[in-house]
Formats: C-alpha cells, sequence, structure tokens
C-alpha cells in the first residue's frame, strides 16, 4: 500500500490529511485492493456495493448497458478519484451502472460503514474526511448536470460542439486532450460511432477544428452555439 501513499494523499478523499494520518486511517477502514485486467468488470448492474472505491492506478469507466448490450459511459474514474459512494451509502439499492476497467487498474475498497462513522478517538482527521466525501458527492452531481447538458443537444454535431468547447473552457485553451478514444467518446455522448468520426471529418473541412487521435484544436469562435 506504500507505493500509493503519494496517490492516495493527493486525492480528493483525503485532501488536507497528513500522510501519518492517512496511514492510520487506512487500518480503521478496513481497506482491501485488487488489481482489474482491461475491460474486467469490477461492478455489475443489479449488484450492491458497500465499499468505496478509489483508483490507485489505471483507468475505470462507469457505464451503463442496454438489454442489446449497447454500452454508454457514464463517467470515467482516474488515479485518486473514487466510484461507487453514492451506492454505498445506500447498500440495499442495486446498482444501475457498472464499473469496468478501462485499462490495468489497481483499486481500493473502503468500508462505507467505516467511514461514516467516526472512530472511537473521534480523530479530527476522520471528520475532514467526511467532509471531503460530501464535497466530491457535491462535484459529481455538479458534472452530471454538466454531462446533461451534451446529452439533450439534438445532433451528433451539437453534442460534440457542446463538450469539446466545454473542456476547451475548463482548460483554458483552445488545444488540448480528451481522455477518450473514437468510441469510448462515442459511448459517452450516446452517439453511433461511425456518425461521431463522420461529423468531425465534416467539422475539420469546415475549419471549425482539427484533431489527432484524442488531441483537439478548437478554431477561435467555435463553441456550442456554431
Amino acid at each position: 500500500m506504500k507505493e500509493y501513499l503519494g496517490v492516495i494523499k493527493n486525492s480528493r478523499l483525503f485532501r488536507d490529511i497528513k500522510e501519518d494520518e492517512i496511514e492510520a486511517m487506512l487500518a480503521c477502514l478496513s481497506v482491501r485492493t485488487r488489481l482489474y485486467a482491461k475491460n474486467e468488470f469490477i461492478l455489475r448492474a443489479g449488484e450492491s456495493a458497500r465499499a468505496i472505491g478509489l483508483v490507485l492506478s489505471g483507468k475505470v469507466h462507469i457505464i451503463k448497458e442496454d438489454f442489446l448490450g449497447n454500452r454508454n459511459i457514464i463517467a470515467e474514474a482516474r488515479a485518486g478519484d473514487i466510484f461507487a459512494e453514492s451506492y454505498a451509502c445506500v447498500p440495499d439499492a442495486p446498482l444501475e451502472v457498472g464499473a469496468a476497467a478501462a485499462e490495468q487498474a489497481a483499486v481500493m475498497f473502503m468500508d462505507v460503514s467505516r467511514v461514516l462513522t467516526v472512530c472511537g478517538s473521534a480523530c479530527a482527521f476522520h471528520a475532514r474526511l467526511m467532509r471531503n466525501l460530501l464535497a466530491v458527492l457535491a462535484e459529481k452531481n455538479l458534472k452530471f448536470s454538466e454531462k446533461l447538458t451534451y446529452m439533450t443537444q439534438r445532433s451528433t454535431r451539437m453534442k460534440l460542439l457542446s463538450y469539446l468547447s466545454a473542456e476547451s473552457v475548463r482548460r483554458g485553451a483552445r488545444e488540448f486532450e480528451i481522455p477518450f478514444d473514437r468510441q469510448q467518446l462515442a459511448d459517452y455522448l450516446s452517439v453511433d460511432r461511425s456518425a461521431l468520426s463522420g461529423e468531425l471529418s465534416k467539422m475539420r473541412a469546415e475549419g471549425l477544428l482539427d484533431y489527432r487521435k484524442n488531441k483537439f484544436i478548437l478554431a477561435p469562435g467555435t463553441h456550442a452555439g456554431e
């Protein structure tokens, strides 16, 4: 676990908690770790979650699949990010989404009952952990609202422009990278991959943007209203 202390310390969940305090907390929280291969499921829809997952390395996709196997990427968790926290807080609620390793990933699981219960010594850093968890939940609600903005756009082009312009604003630059390949981006925006690729080619031909793999450059004035 020591090899991942840097990742844990820099995570939003453990923000402002010292390394020696973290080591003490890990024992208190009954943590366990597991390594997952690329595309391996960590959690499946219909199961229940009683632990919060924290990504130590690699990437995890939160996904929703329909009965035909079509996949929609709801969110991505990278090293230092947590997932399944909302469901873990309501352990009897069946998962409506799944979690799968987007690449080889190491995940640390924390017993949610121990996270939400202040230990006998009522340590200040445990109270900080709970405040951090509340902040993470609030941030994720905001991100979900942002994604709804993309999803409510009427066309593939508008979904792309809405997402890419938001990423440009977030990075403060017209040139930026996104965390998805083409199929993952199509899944994230709930559009057909070939339609997405075709629309990107048209937008490049029109001078709205340029791209190479997951790197994009938006032309001046390009935004979701185009």
